[in-house]
């Protein structure tokens, strides 16, 4: 049990050194744009055509179903979409993400470990968390609910197509929005805020103890992806759960 609270406590504890370094030092904002556009524009791609291939598969799903219970696929979408909304377009994407930017957080910073550069960084009076942290966190809160937002655009449009082209059904009928409302909106967005909060705090965990050579900069690099996407899970069930308490 205990491990499993440092596993996800860890976070927290860097969120928290993170912020007070903030605050006493400033954040480079030149640096947050520079992170901001390496998670974003290197992962939009990833996360468009992955989103673009679940959304298929979806569809695929909902048309098996409609056919099997109810006969009639157009009674379905509306459904898939809501589901798609709230729930689906925000964690898939958030997953394709952590296994992209996490890898690519946890990878370089655990090779600044490894040679010195962080404690040379610290020697020359700068702070990592202020540094290094800061505009990743920066970067990932308001890029990855851009990323959400494209990923679900992308597996609507792409179900819509599969709807209409492979199965002879109104693709409209699965971009209905009847059962959409602000609750379902705001859910997703706490999800993909949730989700870029975390996953560069997760990175920046694993990335900053490495120690060692080569090695550490591959464990490091897994520990960030595991404990990344392991996190986003872990908000997706968390706000889902919060929701459904609530009758939201």
């Amino acid at each position: 049990m205990s491990g499993v609270l440092s596993f996800f406590g860890a976070p927290v504890v860097m969120l928290a050194r993170t912020v007070r370094a903030s605050t006493r030092d400033g954040v480079p904002w030149r640096e947050s744009l520079a992170q901001l556009h390496e998670l974003g524009g290197r992962s939009v791609w990833l996360v468009m055509s992955g989103m673009a291939f679940f959304g298929a598969v979806l569809v695929t799903i909902a048309n098996s179903q409609a056919r099997r219970f109810v006969g009639n696929v157009a009674v379905l979408g509306p459904a898939y979409f809501e589901l798609l909304i709230r729930e689906l377009g925000p964690a898939v994407s958030a997953l394709l993400t952590a296994s992209r930017a996490g890898a690519a957080h946890a990878a370089e910073l655990s090779t600044m470990s490894v040679n010195e550069q962080v404690e040379a960084l610290e020697m020359s009076a700068g702070d990592p968390y202020a540094d290094l942290v800061a505009p990743r966190v920066i970067a990932g809160v308001l890029g990855v609910p851009l990323l959400c937002t494209l990923g679900t655009i992308a597996a609507t449009l792409s179900a819509a197509a599969v709807a209409q082209f492979a199965f002879g059904v109104d693709g409209r009928a699965f971009m209905d929005p009847r059962y959409v409302d602000g609750w379902d909106l705001l859910a997703a967005f706490l999800k993909a805020a949730g989700c870029g909060l975390y996953i560069p705090l997760a990175a920046a965990v694993a990335g900053l103890k490495a120690r060692g050579g080569a090695e550490a900069v591959g464990e490091a690099t897994t520990d960030g992806v595991v404990a990344a996407s392991l996190g986003c899970l872990l908000i997706d069930l968390a706000v889902s759960l919060a929701f459904q308490l609530l009758r939201l």
